[in-house]
This record gives C-alpha cells, structure tokens and sequence, in this order.
C-alpha cells in the first residue's frame, strides 16, 4: 500500500493567510498542517508517500520534509499544474503508484482515528470514511443500508443521512482506469464522488465510520475548531485515545523526528 496527500488548491478560503504560502503549511496548534495527514499514513504502516502539490509550492514542501529519511519514510512529489480537481491530482499518481493499493487523504484533513487495520485488511475496490455529523449538507454525503453503500450525494439540501464523507480513501489500481473514463463537473473538475460512485455502481464499496475527532481546516472557522480540538484531545501529541479505534501509540514521528 502507497500514500497520497493531496495538498493542492488555492487556499482562497483562508486569504491573506495563504497569499504568500500553501494552506497545508499554516499551523494547526503547534505543528504544520500537512504533519497531520502524514502521521493517518505512517501510522497506518505506510512507508511510501506522495505529496500532490501546485506549482511554486511543491519546493516548500521539500523543504519542510525533505526525502522522508527523517520520518522514517520515502517521500516523492508531483505537481499538479492547474486547478483541475481532487481526482485529477490524484491521477498524476498514477505511474508512481503502479499496480499497488493507495491510500488517499487530503492535505486540510485532521483525524483522530487510525487506520492501520483497515489498511492491513484492505484487498481490492474501494473504502470511505465516514463522519456522524450535524451539518452533513454541507459535505458529500453518503446513503448506506446495512454494509453497503447505495449512493454519494454531494452538498444536499436534504441530506439522506448525516454520514459525511471525509477526505480519506482507500482505492485499488483501478482507480487510475476509472479517473481516465471521467468528465469535468459544472466547475471544470474531475470529480472525487464521481470515482466513489463508480465503485458504489460496481458494487465494489466499503466503509467505516470514524469515532473520534475528524475535522478539515480549509476555512478560518475550522482551522480555529481544528487546532482546538488537537490541543484538547492531543492528537499528534502523545496522549489521544479513541476506544476501539485501534489508536494505540503516540506520534512518535514528531516528537523524536522517527518512529520509535
């Protein structure tokens, strides 16, 4: 298994803050945004990472994490040259990912919850993470009946459950071969709930449902609600515990500069 990080975008939501910097740099608490997704990858057992960037950004991301020696990890790096959506950043993976599974986060995503044995169990088709929330009108949201999802609805007026979609996948190589067949959206984009509802029409769709904390950090109000919630629940910290969510040590990465 492979990890990718989409940390692309404008950061237009947070501005001033990103006119001279990439989001995914901007402190959550007392650690750099993009520490965050790279500690749900490592982990989770994950030793291979890519970080998806644009252009004029993928340098400072170097420069902050270097070859990935110093996590115990092997980075590398893509640039995405324009803004042509989630799916589209994921898709210039591709090569480097070759025929093995990938794990996918976005770079603004925060989760308390680890994921090594949904990884370690995972074979083929395609896993989402879902949240319980109250607001679920403003996410994707995903409709499910037992085990199976039936369907992903993207920012609803009336949501058919309060089960949001989180940036966090877990995709087999065919995902390359479904991004290919896809069309722009309305907003010129390839789409990420369009790939999640081609596995759903396949048949070919899990899920989970976090327990613990989870929260993006792309607006000032969750980017605020984000660093509270790792100051308060001490994630990356050394204390956050999550009953039965398989969390069961620190982020020894980032207090030690290696895993342990």
């Amino acid at each position: 298994m492979k990890g990718i990080i989409l940390a692309g975008g404008t950061g237009s939501r947070l501005y001033p803050l990103t006119k001279v910097t990439n989001k995914h740099l901007l402190p959550v608490y007392d650690k750099p945004m993009i520490y965050y997704p790279i500690n749900t990858l490592i982990s989770a057992g994950i030793k291979d990472i890519m970080i998806v960037s644009g252009r004029g950004h993928v340098g400072h991301f170097l420069e902050l994490l270097g070859s990935g020696k110093e996590f115990g990890v092997r980075f590398a790096y893509e640039i995405q040259e324009g803004a042509g959506g989630i799916a589209e950043a994921l898709w210039l993976a591709e090569e480097w990912a070759g025929p093995e599974n990938v794990t996918v986060i976005l770079g603004d995503n925060i989760f308390q919850d680890n994921i090594r044995k949904d990884v370690e169990s995972f074979e083929s088709g395609a896993k989402i993470f879902l949240k319980d929330v109250p607001d679920a009108h403003r996410f994707g949201v995903a409709e499910v009946k037992g085990n199976k999802v039936l369907g992903i609805e993207e920012k609803p007026k009336a949501p058919k459950s309060n089960l949001a979609v989180t940036g966090l996948y877990l995709y087999d190589a065919g995902v390359f071969d479904i991004i290919k067949t896809l069309k722009p959206s309305g907003r010129g984009e390839l789409e990420i709930t369009d790939v999640n509802n081609a596995y759903i029409r396949r048949g070919a769709m899990e899920f989970s449902v976090l327990e613990g904390f989870w929260s993006d950090a792309g607006t000032f109000e969750s980017l605020l609600r984000a660093s509270v919630m790792v100051q308060r629940y001490g994630i990356c910290r050394g204390d956050a515990r999550v009953s039965g969510s398989g969390i069961d040590r620190p982020c020894e990465i980032f207090k030690a500069g290696k895993i342990n």
